[in-house]
């Protein structure tokens, strides 16, 4: 079976971990003293319902104010299909955790609440899921029962997102599903009070979605993550490079170049603990061994010569700021990208997205926490990298304040 990794996102109280509690529930995901422990604290607390949302909600202030505050990831499976579900939270201050859980998934479920419709959150979200080329999305519609399942109400909302989602350049697929996931509508089950809606229900999309195509198979990209060398008599000549492949297919027999140095080789053979491998593609870890002996350690990459990465010392990239401080241009930040650490420095911020009208704002470049906008950044060494639109790998990168430690930002290169 496939795997599909996706999250949800929402603004406040529109019922996200109440509608993974119910795919969980409905799909049989839970086990009986989970369920026994959920009803306990529901009727301490006095709910009229079985709160769902306990299933996910693991933090004591997440359930003593019944919002999501960290990201919280759960696993389930059908016969059709394995699942990770990053359970995002909705507050604004919270964005860089949304940011965090969507970095890995291939599709993003956008909550609505039927009541509010379109609201600023709901922007935000779309466009970070723009953002981190998440090009599956699901426009979730929940509470309908609030409505009495009124088909105008959710053409309605339908047309307003359809007009904010005109304006992104990566949403692929876009799928609208009213839903209450209070009562199971069209959660797992297809709901009675609503005839009109012929479309699938959420847990049928989530199970035949094709995502296949996120994964970059054409540039192939091996960063270098360790230097195997066994001191035995066994495996006396034994050197390999481990990591995990970032794009591409590799072959024994492949003509590899290894960067920054140049030097050329080609794959003798590919090694995992389970024996050897006639090819290695994303997201396989594995042991690479080249027929040349050449001097390569962590941080440098192994990359064909037909498509090769780009190398440089200046990049320009969108950046999500994480840190509680505003964002100081003449700070000393280390710059880590796959598996290489350099120190960096900013050079220029261009400017900051408003999340609502997708407008540039170029009269207030100072980041505070959750902004998200546009810098340049110059680093100590070369990286070997890739525009973040064609593998979401190589084209990420995390910066950490020098003095503090702290992972201050997430960004994404774009050249």
């Amino acid at each position: 079976m496939d795997l599909l990794r996706f999250t949800t996102a929402g603004s406040v109280d529109d019922g996200k971990s109440t509608l993974i509690g119910r795919l969980l529930y409905d799909s049989k995901s839970i086990f009986e003293d989970q369920l026994a422990a959920v009803e306990r604290f529901s009727k301490k607390r006095g709910d009229e319902h079985v709160d769902l949302a306990l299933l996910t909600d693991g933090l004591r202030a997440e359930r003593e104010q019944g919002i999501t505050i960290d990201v919280a990831y759960r696993y389930f499976a059908t016969p059709r299909r394995k699942f990770i579900i990053a359970d995002t939270p909705g507050h604004i201050q919270y964005t860089r955790n949304m940011v965090t859980g969507a970095s890995t998934a291939n599709l993003a479920i956008i909550l609505i609440d039927a009541r509010k419709g379109v609201i600023e959150q709901t922007c935000r979200h779309a466009f970070l899921a723009n953002l981190l080329r998440i090009q599956h999305v699901v426009i979730a519609i929940n509470k309908m029962d609030l409505v009495d399942y009124s088909e105008a109400k959710f053409e309605e909302i339908k047309e307003a997102f359809q007009c904010f989602a005109s304006r992104l350049d990566n949403l692929v697929e876009m799928t609208f599903i009213p839903i209450s996931a209070l009562k199971g509508d069209n959660v797992v089950d297809k709901s009675e009070a609503m005839p009109w809606y012929q479309g699938p229900t959420l847990l049928y999309h989530l199970e035949t979605v094709y995502v296949g195509t996120t994964e970059n198979h054409v540039e192939a990209r091996f960063p270098v993550q360790w230097v195997i060398r066994p001191q035995s008599d066994e495996w006396h000549d034994f050197r390999g490079f481990s990591g995990r492949v970032a794009g591409g297919v590799f072959k024994p027999g492949d003509a590899v170049t290894v960067l920054p140095s140049g030097f050329q080789s080609r794959i003798k053979e590919i090694h995992t603990l389970d024996g050897p491998l006639e090819e290695a593609y994303s997201p396989l870890s594995v042991t690479l061994l080249l027929e040349d002996e050449i001097d390569t350690s962590r941080g440098d990459m192994i990359v064909k010569a037909n498509n090769p990465p780009q190398v440089g010392q200046d990049l320009e990239a969108m950046i999500c700021w994480f840190g509680e401080k505003p964002l100081n241009p003449r700070g000393r930040f280390i710059l880590r990208h796959t598996t290489r650490e350099v120190q960096a420095v900013i050079k220029e911020v261009k400017y900051k997205v408003n999340i609502n009208t997708l407008h540039k704002i170029e009269d207030d470049l100072e980041f505070q926490m959750n902004d998200i906008g546009r810098i340049s950044i110059r680093t100590s060494a070369p990286i070997i990298f890739d525009p973040y639109s064609k593998n979401r790998i190589t084209g990420s990168f995390i910066l950490i304040d020098a003095g503090t430690n702290e992972t201050v930002a997430a960004g994404m290169i774009r050249g």
